[in-house]
């Protein structure tokens, strides 16, 4: 299962659309959605004991190798891309198809539901050169040329130039991200539900409303300086004592970032939702007499205690115990081994202090876990606003039982490569194994949406009458 080239691997949507469909075909997720890299584990392994200078040059040098060419991306037709997208899913009929917003707690519950997604943002990799992280400025403006070309040819398309030198330090070495968003469903996007959509089906609108400041470069093409993560966006362009210790860990030649002045803001790049496309969806169900229905919430996270609690409450009508709670982070996540490990998934965008508050605020509300298991996205850097290794060892110590870090070690967190591959071990290990369920009905999802959707303020669900 391989997905278009142009599009990065080592992203959200692309890993949420690997990892779906697989299950969806009845697989487990392989170690960064690549069945062969299954055997860089020992490679993985010895590379977390070397030097952290020598792990942020192979992280980089890994990482910034999905980069294409500027000209490959110039002539860019996102209607293959979309293609090659719905070609990763099973070739059957389905009650509803997801449309949208890219997130994990999303992927769990597209799996509970026994349904595909189609994201709406897709990360595109540029190669660069010679650009230092630390100079957002130049990087704004190296690579207009090849963002105009691409735009021209993709009329339905917004660029999102994102630039991150605090989480994504070791990859903008060697690429940019132009994050691209679609304003219409596009003709792959359209025959896909017009041949797999059931008759009268639903599509869901998966609408993230998180937003950012940008600057605007030319007509559907803006520059993101950071990104949702540790620190917030004022503290990107306003400099604090976290940034400068960052800077200066690094041996950066300043003590903040001058990047190009904000002249509005914008769904978030990666995660925020661009609400034009919405229109075209309603347009084109209402020829196809397909029902439309949104989930809108206000940032990444705001669907996990939701399909947390929706899981845990699925287990239990099936005689299940739903007392063992799996941490994802990013995209270290997978649903055909989350079911079969009988455990209740709670998304985590990344381990950032802002992810930890939300986990901790959820674990509060929540009935005890005996068991809790925890991922940790491993980036390579001490970026600011990263949460430490003896804060996530606080949450595991609220298990009733066990708590322990899923692949990853503390010592060397955040630089333990081992943790892409050791998070899915941790899951094939849990004893009894459990036979995967049929899909829950969306008669099940709206039942329980209707006992407990008010405890989700963030949630929004509004369904379209059709005329």
């Amino acid at each position: 299962m391989t997905l278009p080239p142009q599009v990065a691997g080592f992203d959200s949507a692309s890993a949420m659309v690997v990892a779906l469909a697989r299950f969806l075909h009845g697989q487990d997720t392989p170690p960064l959605g690549k069945p062969g890299f299954r055997a860089l584990r020992p490679v993985a392994a010895a590379a977390s004991r070397l030097p952290a200078g020598v792990q942020e040059a192979l992280y980089s040098a890994f990482s910034g190798a999905e980069g294409r060419q500027e000209a490959e991306i110039a002539r860019l037709d996102m209607d293959a891309i979309s293609a090659g997208i719905v070609q990763a899913y099973p070739r059957r009929r389905y009650p509803a198809v997801v449309i949208g917003s890219s997130g994990g707690a999303l992927v769990h519950l597209c799996a509970a539901l026994g349904v595909p997604w189609l994201p709406q943002t897709l990360l595109l990799p540029v190669r660069q050169r010679g650009i230092s992280p630390d100079d957002p400025q130049r990087a704004a403006h190296a690579l207009a040329g090849t963002a105009r070309a691409m735009l021209d040819r993709n009329p339905d398309l917004v660029l999102h130039h994102m630039h991150d030198p605090n989480q994504d330090r070791l990859t903008l070495r060697r690429m940019a991200y132009f994050r691209v968003k679609r304003r219409t469903l596009g003709e792959a996007y359209e025959r896909f539900l017009a041949d797999h959509l059931e008759p009268g089906g639903l599509v869901i609108v998966a609408e993230c409303g998180k937003r950012w400041p940008v600057t605007h470069l030319g007509e559907r093409h803006l520059f993101q300086f950071g990104a949702v993560g540790g620190i917030p966006p004022q503290e990107y362009r306003q400099g604090s004592d976290r940034v400068t210790d960052y800077l200066r860990r690094y041996g950066a030649d300043r003590t903040r970032w001058v990047a190009p002045v904000a002249d509005g803001d914008a769904p978030e790049a990666e995660w925020g939702f661009e609400p034009v496309l919405r229109d075209d969806i309603t347009a084109f169900a209402d020829r196809f007499g397909f029902r439309v229905r949104r989930l809108a919430f206000d940032e990444p996270e705001d669907l996990s205690p939701l399909v947390a609690d929706l899981y845990r409450w699925w287990y239990r009508r099936r005689g299940l115990p739903g007392n063992r709670l799996f941490v994802d982070s990013f995209i270290l996540l997978d649903p055909w081994w989350t079911l079969r490990a009988g455990a209740v998934p709670y998304w985590s965008v990344f381990p950032v202090q802002p992810s930890l508050t939300a986990l901790e605020k959820y674990l509060g509300d929540a009935e005890p876990y005996d068991h809790i298991q925890l991922a940790l996205f491993c980036h390579g850097v001490e970026s600011a606003g990263v949460a430490a290794a003896g804060q996530w060892q606080e949450v595991l110590n609220r298990a009733r039982v066990t708590g322990t870090f899923a692949g990853v070690s503390p010592r060397r967190y955040p630089r333990d490569f081992r943790t892409f591959f050791g998070f899915q071990a941790a899951l094939r290990r849990v004893r009894p194994r459990r036979q995967l369920p049929e899909p829950l009905p969306l008669t099940g999802f709206d039942e329980f949406l209707g006992e407990h959707g008010g405890r989700y303020p963030g949630l929004r669900t509004q369904e379209r009458l059709m005329d």
